[in-house]
């Protein structure tokens, strides 16, 4: 039980997924900042209140209601993606673009001796007939 489970650990996807994880965590303070920074003081600038959570809020029979709460989860998560796929993605999508042109084309297996013996004693055959 304890070989298959360090087996299943040492795998490269596993620890793939446990780099991106940590990542993925530590790029996910620095998009805060930015948001908390950057674009939270921009959004109030342009629409009056200190961040998009209180804009468009409305109450209906006692229950309040937040367009703004649902516009920010979804600039969170935009700013989040971008920043992912401009600062982790692209980059290394071009770093494996470099490996690849750097890399020749596989080169033809040879094929058996007795296979090309047998491929000119037909091509032979043939050519006699004609």
């Amino acid at each position: 039980m304890l070989t298959g489970f360090k087996q299943f650990i040492m795998r490269g996807n596993v620890i793939d997924l446990a780099v991106g994880i940590v990542i993925g965590g530590a790029f996910a303070t620095v998009i805060a900042g930015l948001n908390d920074g950057l674009l939270l003081p921009l959004i109030a600038a342009v629409f009056g209140e200190p961040d998009l959570t209180q804009v468009g809020t409305f109450m209906i029979n006692g229950a309040q209601f937040s367009i703004g709460l649902f516009l920010d989860a979804v600039l969170n998560f935009l700013v989040v993606a971008a920043g992912l796929y401009f600062f982790v993605v692209m980059p290394m999508n071009k770093l494996a673009e470099r490996r690849a042109r750097g890399q020749e084309p596989e080169p033809e297996p040879v094929p058996d001796p007795d296979i090309v013996l047998l491929t000119e004693i037909r091509d032979l055959l043939s050519a006699r007939r004609h």
